[in-house]
Formats: C-alpha cells, structure tokens, sequence
C-alpha cells in the first residue's frame, strides 16, 4: 500500500513509554500505508532500540538537538501526504488520531488537539497557555484553542514551506501556527483530552526554562504574525505617557521638559521598530512561499 501517513514522534529518554505507544499505532485500523518515525533525540537510554523493536522507523541523532530539530528531522524523512506529530510521553492517545484526520479531510490544512478543561498540566503551565490563546487570538484575529499543543495533524507540503522558521527547541507549535495563519492557511481544533505522562521523572521542562520560554514565545507569537499589531499599542501607551507628563510639566512649571522628549522619541522609535519588523516578516513569508 501507499504511504499516506506519516506518525512522527519525537523521543528523548522515554524508553518507558515508547513501547506501548508505537504498538498501539501500528495497530490502529487504516485501509492505507502507515508509517511510524521515532526521531531519537540524543537519548541516553535504550529509546531507539525499543521503538525499533516495538515496528518504528527510527532515526537518531547523534546528540540533543532540541524538540523542533527532531520535529524537523521527522518531517524530512516522512513519506505521507499527511504528518501526524505527537509525543511520546503517554499524554496523546493514539485513538483520537481518526478524529483530527476526519476534520483534516473537511478541508482544513492544520488540525491541532486541543486540550480539555482538566487535561494534565501545572497550574501555572495551564495559566500560561490561557494567556498564550488569548494573545494569539488577539494577534491573529481568531479563536485559538490551543497554541501550543504538540498533537497535530498536518498536510506535509504545506508544513515543510515553514521548515527553516522552526526553532530547535519546545516552541516549534506555536511558530507552526501562528506560520499556518500568516500564509492564509485553514487551521481548526479538536478537543482531546491529554493524560499523565507515564514516566513523570523525565520531564524535560523546568520552571526558570519554562518563565524564559514563555516570555520568548510571547515576543515570537508578535513578530511572526504581525509586528506592527504589537508595537504600535506600545508605541501609543509610551507616546500617551509622554503627553500627560508634558502636559503636567507645562502647568506646574510652564516648560518642556527632556523627560518628554525622551518618551515621545521612543515611542517613534518603537513605532519604526514595528513598521520595519512588518516589512521584514512580509519578506520572509513571500520567501518561504
């Protein structure tokens, strides 16, 4: 049979449950050719040689190189017409894999599982990704349900045009998205619910990382839509302050004063910041297309 779909999982360190997860997949009733890749990232223990037993095609890489490298290496190396990324944790459950394909088939180009009110996460992870939705939606202009859910559901040639925008490390979700809609690509969500991981040991998330991450991915949600949509609110607070405070400074002293010259230059200079970072991400998506 043809290859039709492409599973890809990247795995580091997860030979606990890598097992059972690719058993499960290869399982699963499809009338078309299915292929499973664990994309061994660097792993210190007998992940490759499990999932290698366990059916999957496995590829390896010589040391860590990040969960989006891995993502990237997968989607090189997958042959479907249609990729199915997901982790190896135990969180994503591989039934619900014909749900995102039957909504993939309704003509939309990204499918993304989205996680359920109770699914397993941190509080403040869980706090995190409600403000991470909501500025995204913000951003994009629609309802986003869950930007960083590592369990999709894509068409291959359209998530292989966004390859060299893909980080190396966790945020290559969000950046695939916020991608998908920047290009005017059709993007949907099916509600799934994410269990506990099976080995919780071997989280590779950490609560400095997580606090950089999340700042980083804020700064990237921005600029690899639309800059301007969020500089210029900035560049008006600051210009706003500016004009109170002269405003004040010209009734108490009757004077001008650099303090207000300071802040309505950097409120220009924002304001260019984000028109140039426009025009910029504008290049870089005609270049990708």
């Amino acid at each position: 049979m043809n290859t039709k779909l492409s599973i890809v999982i990247p795995a580091k360190n997860e030979q606990v449950s890598i097992n059972a997860l690719i058993t499960k997949l290869i399982h699963l009733p499809f009338d078309y050719g299915v292929e499973v890749i664990v994309v061994n990232d660097g792993s210190t223990d007998k992940t490759a040689q499990v999932a290698q037993e366990a059916g999957a095609k496995v590829i390896t890489h010589p040391y860590s190189k990040g969960n989006g490298a891995a993502i990237k290496t997968g989607a090189r190396a997958a042959k479907g017409d249609v990729i199915i990324f997901m982790d190896a944790d135990g969180q994503h459950n591989p039934d619900d894999i014909p749900r995102l394909l039957a909504k993939l088939e309704q003509g939309y180009d990204l499918v993304v599982g989205a996680r359920k009110k109770g699914s397993q996460a941190s509080i403040g992870r869980s706090l995190a990704n409600k403000f991470y939705n909501k500025f995204a939606s913000y951003m994009t202009g629609h309802k986003i349900e869950d930007l960083t859910s590592g369990f999709r559901a894509v068409k291959a040639n359209k998530f292989r045009q966004f390859l060299s925008l893909l980080p190396n490390g966790f945020s290559y979700p969000t950046t695939s998205t916020m991608a998908f809609f920047r290009a005017g690509y059709s993007v949907a969500y099916e509600p799934i619910h994410a269990a506990q991981r099976v080995d919780d040991s071997n989280s590779h998330i950490h609560i400095v990382k997580d606090g950089i991450r999340f700042l980083l991915i804020i700064f990237k949600v921005g600029t690899l839509y639309s800059p301007l949509k969020l500089f210029l609110p900035i560049s008006a607070a600051v210009f706003m302050i500016g004009l109170c405070y002269y405003a004040y400074t010209l009734v108490t002293m009757g004077r001008f004063t650099n303090m207000s010259a300071l802040m309505f230059t950097t409120s220009l200079i924002i304001f260019m910041v984000g028109l140039v970072s426009e025009q910029i991400t504008a290049l870089m998506y005609k270049q990708e297309e």
